[in-house]
Order: C-alpha cells, then sequence, then structure tokens
C-alpha cells in the first residue's frame, strides 16, 4: 500500500488546477527522473492509484512526483 499524499501538496494540486498555472513535475519514471511543463487539468483515481493530468492528456502517478513548481514533495 503507497503511503497517502499530503494535504498540502493536494491543496498545491488544487490551486494549479483551479488557476490554470503552468507548471513544471519532477517525478520518476522507472529508474529516471524526468521533467515536463504543462497545465494539470485533473486528478484522476485509475486502477485505484492517483494520477494528476496534464493539458496534453500525459498521466502522472501523484506517487512518482517529488517535486511540483520547485518544492520538493519526497526525497528520491
Amino acid at each position: 500500500m503507497q503511503n497517502p499524499i499530503s494535504c498540502e501538496f493536494y491543496d498545491q494540486l488544487m490551486v494549479a488546477i483551479q488557476r490554470k498555472i503552468p507548471s513544471t513535475i519532477v517525478y520518476l519514471e522507472g529508474e529516471q527522473n524526468k521533467s515536463i511543463k504543462g497545465i494539470v487539468t485533473t486528478l484522476s483515481v485509475i486502477e485505484e492509484k492517483e494520477f494528476l493530468i496534464l493539458n496534453g492528456k500525459q498521466k502522472i502517478s501523484l506517487h512518482s512526483i517529488f517535486s511540483f513548481n520547485g518544492k520538493k514533495h519526497k526525497e528520491v
């Protein structure tokens, strides 16, 4: 079972969605760090996992994100 997402991180995501703030997301994909820029359009639960959905329809697992708009949310 994965650890829950912190309320602070969730709040930051909700503000970015509501205000359509262009965001920089750094996350882990496999063994590599990836970085992407875009506008987060929504949060979704898919097969019991939480994802953010970018305007380009890309899905990123919330548990793989360690930096959102320059703010660290967990250590790699």
